[in-house]
This record gives C-alpha cells, structure tokens and sequence, in this order.
C-alpha cells in the first residue's frame, strides 16, 4: 500500500467509526429513564408503515392559565399497549425510556413507554 491509500483508508475508517458512534448515541443510547404520572387523554395506533402506539397524558400538578401539563409518548410493545388500554380510565405512572432521536419503528415521540404502574383508589 502506498503512503496515500493508507492516508484515504484511515481517513475514511475514523469517519465510519465516527458516524456508527453518532448513531449509536442519537438513536440507540437510552438518555434518562423517566416515571410520569397521570390520567390518559387519548390513545391510538398509527402511522403509514410502521404502526406504533400514541398517546398523550394530562399530568398532576400545578397549572397556569389554560395550559395543561401534557406529556406526548410512545409505546412499541403490544402488551403494554394492552395495559394501558384496559386501565385508560385510572390514575397511571408510565415508566418511559428518553431517546435523543426518533426513529419510524419506535414512534413519533423520544419518550417511549416500558412498563405502567396503575393506581388503585
């Protein structure tokens, strides 16, 4: 190999290797794990290609003026759909996953639902 081939080929090695790490942590690296509680507003499945879980919940707390505390979410595992499903109408802690990037497999939101834990009254 001459000195310019093996110049080219560890130029292009680093940019690989570099853009496998970009990815990796925009996409894959779970950036903080998350309990959120609250009432369902709505929940549905959609997309065009890849059907996924969406779903939005009114959070307690305080309000200002006529803003609600809404937290937009994803789920991708049917039985949790499930769960949440048969529960819509209870107080919830949804344990969700925070990505730094979405992805069409895994919905329209960076917070994607683990586990549900529902309140008895």
């Amino acid at each position: 190999m001459t000195t310019k081939s093996k110049v080219i080929t560890w130029i292009t090695l680093i940019i690989v290797l570099g853009l496998a790490v970009f990815v990796y942590f925009k996409f894959c690296f779970v950036y903080a794990v998350s309990d959120n509680t609250g009432t369902i507003n709505y929940f549905k499945k959609e997309g065009f290609i890849f059907k996924t879980y969406e779903g939005k919940m009114i959070q307690f707390g305080t309000q200002t003026g006529m803003k609600s505390n809404e937290f937009k979410f994803s789920v991708t595992e049917e039985h949790v759909a499930q769960q949440i499903r048969d529960n819509a109408d209870k107080e919830m802690t949804l344990i969700t996953k925070q990505y730094l990037g979405i992805l069409p497999w895994r919905g329209d939101s960076r917070y994607v639902v683990d586990s549900i834990v529902v309140r008895q009254k």
